[in-house]
Formats: structure tokens, sequence, C-alpha cells
């Protein structure tokens, strides 16, 4: 039987306009009508989790406001153990995003009450959630750096497999990343986690040309760099976009892995979707290279449809890309 799939994260509301094109700094673009969706990189990576059939549970909190009884009632639909979304003081947690012709976007998160969650008050939560070791705690950042801490050491110390998706990948120490079982950064949080690593990692990583000959090579080896002097068992998973993912075990060789091709109609969420993905092959006792590649399509897939969850997709229609 698959384990459960605890995320640890937050939520917001997101506010997105479609325009034409994004705004430089002091620009104005206009663009169509303001639409209103749930999101949270936690959030979302739990909604991608649970579309995909795994049982899910959410720590985390909102306010006691309208957004954040709308935002409960969201994850709850969806099937999700919100008995440890706290309601906090604070209001819950926004997210203002443009997305342009092409599908890329600018985003701006008021954090609200994502700032709520202590280490003390995630430890609680997953001791009353009783981890165990076929579990999978999925964690980010846009939570304070002790509550992420606190996360992956409390699954650890259950011996359930840790993920972190260090986005953003500010305030996070050596220690908080060495404590990551998984780790999925993409290529500019892979050069933010060797800087807070390795003075001679940050150095290679400054360097690395992501459109160049060579990039996947230089990707490899400052995700060693991370790695280095682990006896095997972590990874780390760089999500590449467009040209899919680059797995790097400790103790293996590099997988590449490719994007399937679809037609971008909005990239908010894609990496979301990519950890819930991932962490749902992992609960399901599928090797990371395979939970992987599962999660590069449901990535892309997740971005043929406007909003950072309205693409997000179930196991039939995921099986039914994969051509399953």
């Amino acid at each position: 039987m698959a384990g459960r799939v605890i995320v640890v994260g937050s939520v917001n509301v997101d506010l997105v306009v479609v325009a034409p094109r994004l705004p430089g700094p002091g620009e104005t673009v206009t663009g169509g009508d303001v639409a209103r969706h749930h999101g949270g990189k936690g959030g979302n990576q739990a909604v991608a989790a649970a579309r995909l059939g795994a049982p899910v549970a959410f720590v985390g909190a909102v306010g006691e406001d309208d957004f954040g009884a709308a935002a409960r009632a969201a994850l709850a639909a969806e099937g999700i153990d919100v008995t440890h979304l706290a309601a906090a003081a604070r209001p819950t947690g926004v997210a203002l995003i443009v997305v342009d012709a092409r599908a890329e976007n600018l985003i701006a998160v008021a954090p609200g009450a994502n700032a709520s969650p202590t280490a003390a008050s995630v430890t609680a939560a997953l001791e009353a959630l009783a981890v165990d070791p076929g579990d999978v705690v999925l964690s980010c950042r846009e939570i304070p750096p002790d509550a992420v801490r606190a996360a992956l050491a409390a699954a650890r110390a259950a011996g359930a497999a840790a993920i972190l998706n260090p986005a953003p990948a500010d305030g996070l120490d050596a220690a908080t990343i060495a404590l990551a079982d998984v780790l999925t950064p993409n290529e500019a949080e892979l050069a933010l986690l060797a800087a807070a690593v390795d003075a001679d990692a940050a150095a290679a990583a400054r360097a690395v040309a992501p459109t160049g000959p060579g990039a996947a090579t230089d990707v490899e080896a400052i995700a060693r760099r991370l790695l280095a002097g682990d006896p095997g068992g972590r990874a780390v998973v760089v999500t590449l976009g467009a040209a899919g993912a680059l797995v790097v075990p400790a103790d293996g060789p590099a997988a590449r892995i490719p994007a399937m091709r679809v037609a971008p109609v909005d990239t908010t969420g894609a990496g979301d979707a990519f950890n819930g993905a991932l962490a749902v092959g992992l609960a399901a006792g599928l090797p990371l290279a395979e939970a992987a590649r599962r999660a590069v399509a449901a990535a892309g897939l997740s971005t043929t449809r406007s909003g950072a969850r309205g693409g997000m997709p179930t196991a039939a229609e995921l099986a039914a890309f994969l051509g399953e």
C-alpha cells in the first residue's frame, strides 16, 4: 500500500492578470480582467498529490478571514486532511501574478499567515499525524526556515522520505539542506543552495549558462558538490523547465529526464505539480528516476490549462498522457 504524502508549506490566494507581455521595472502593462485562484506552493503541491490518488495531509496556516475559509474549503474539497491547517491572526497569504502571451510569469507574494508556522507547531503536527517510514514529507520555503527544518528533521526521525523544494532558496543553511533526502531546485535555486553549502560550488553555479551546450554537465557538477561526502541515499533533482529534469543521486550516475511536448497556456504551478507528483511516486515505492519521469510529465500537462491548480492532472489524465 502506498504511503501518505504530508505537505508542510504555504497556502495563498492567487490574483492573476493575463497581459500581452511582462512589465519591466516601473512600467505599467494593461491586461485583462483579474482572476482569483487558490494557490501557495504547499497548497498546490498537496492538490497535485491528491489528484494523483495519494492520501494527503497538510500542515500550515491561513488567516481568520474570508480568503482563509475559502482556502481551507478548497483543500478539503480535494480530499486533503486539513486537521493541521491552523488559523492564524495574520491575513491569509496572497500572490500577485502576471502571465504573458508566452505563458511566462512574474509573481510577488505577501506571506501573511504563512509566516506563522514554527518549529514547535510543525513538530507537534507531525507527531499527531504519526509519520511512519512509508510516508513522504514534502516541504517548501514559503514558510519560515525553522519550520522547514523541523519538518525535515521529523521526517528523518520517523524514517520517512524528506523532500525539500527550496522555493525560494533563501534562508536555508547547510544543516537544513543536509536533512533532505531529495532536493528539488531549479537552476537558479541550485546556485543559491550551492552558496549556502560551499563557496567553490557557488562560484561554479555562477558560471553556469543554462542554455549552453555544457549546461547539463555544469548543473550535475554543482548538484554533486551539494551531495559531497554523502554515503548514498540522497539525491538532487534539478528541474529544467521545458528541458525536463536532471536526477543526480549521490551514489550513482545522473539521469536526464526529457519533457514531453505540450502547448503551454500558463506555467504557473508547474514546479508544484512536479513536486507533488514526485512525492506521490516515492510514496508508491517507485525508483527516483521513474518517479521523476512521471513528475516531469505531470508538470508539462499542468501547463496546458490556466491557474496554478487548474491544470493539475488526475491519475487518469496522467496515465493517458503517458500512454499507459
